[in-house]
């Protein structure tokens, strides 16, 4: 096991693009992309400071979740409005975003703002086309947290983490979800950012119980790998695909969220034996 940065805030949304990891870097706002020897760069700024996530359109323009706004980066490094999803969750903020191949932009969101002490509600999947239309596509999910695609395109993965299990939804020709099942029953686990490797496995982060854990459907546990601090996402990613990344930091709670906390986050990467696979 080895750390790539450390000195972090809050590190979340992992994505291996390019021949570099980025990550969600929040409460500083910062979008960032660091090279496997350590060389790191701020590539966009969100405007709000947490949460935040990104993936990219086919067409390899970046796009940024952050609140209410689904943003995309254009040639010239600025930031520009793709949807805008206000109306869609009572101007709560939303969570996490993956992109299929064919543009369709998936972004889940909490029925309530934990970051305001509200109490608990289910949340929803959010459709965005490329053409612009925004509807739900799921709802009922207790805290959706990392979602993942598919290879073929036929299968969006979504880590309930109140629910403690990975929930699968069939991917319609429209971009329509249907077919809801429990994918995977995480038992005491706790699933946060997640990815798929290429024999079909996901990989999934765990804050509470301070580890990665890879299953396959069905929910047999295949490997865990555990660390010192809480696993809020993971993404398999390098030069082979073998390596995966895991983003920890101390959890203190939503009290603890603030940009002047301990910098206790760090991008920490093993190597494994199965690839990448899917999407993100």
């Amino acid at each position: 096991m080895k750390t790539l940065m450390s000195g972090l805030v809050m590190v979340e949304s992992p994505r291996w693009h390019d021949g570099r990891l980025w990550f969600a870097h929040w409460l500083t706002h910062d979008v960032v992309a660091v090279d496997l020897d350590g060389k790191s760069e701020v590539v966009a700024r969100s405007p709000i400071p947490i949460p935040f996530s990104i993936d990219w359109l086919p067409d390899g323009r970046l796009l940024v979740i952050a609140g209410t706004r689904l943003l995309r980066q254009e040639e010239d490094g600025t930031l520009v409005e793709h949807a805008d999803l206000s109306e869609v969750n009572g101007g709560r903020g939303f969570n996490e975003l993956v992109v299929d191949r064919r543009g369709n932009a998936y972004v889940n969101g909490a029925g309530f703002d934990m970051m305001a002490g509200e109490a608990p509600a289910p949340g929803f999947v959010v459709l965005v086309t490329p053409d612009g239309e925004v509807r739900t596509v799921a709802g009922g999910i207790q805290f959706g947290n990392g979602m993942a695609i598919t290879p073929d395109g036929s299968t969006l993965i979504v880590a309930d983490s109140y629910a403690n299990c990975l929930l699968a939804f069939d991917i319609a020709a429209d971009g329509s979800l249907s077919g809801r099942r429990v994918w995977a029953d995480a038992g005491d686990g706790v699933p946060d950012g997640i990815c798929l490797d290429a024999e079909g496995a996901v990989w999934y982060a765990d804050v509470p119980n301070k580890h990665v854990r890879r299953v396959r459907e069905g929910g047999e546990v295949l490997q865990t790998i555990d660390f010192d601090d809480g696993c809020f996402a993971c993404m398999l990613g390098g030069e082979d695909g073998r390596t995966l990344f895991v983003l920890t930091s101390v959890w203190r709670g939503v009290e603890g969220a603030t940009g002047d906390q301990e910098r206790t986050g760090r991008v920490r990467m093993v190597e494994v034996a199965v690839p990448h696979a899917g999407r993100p």
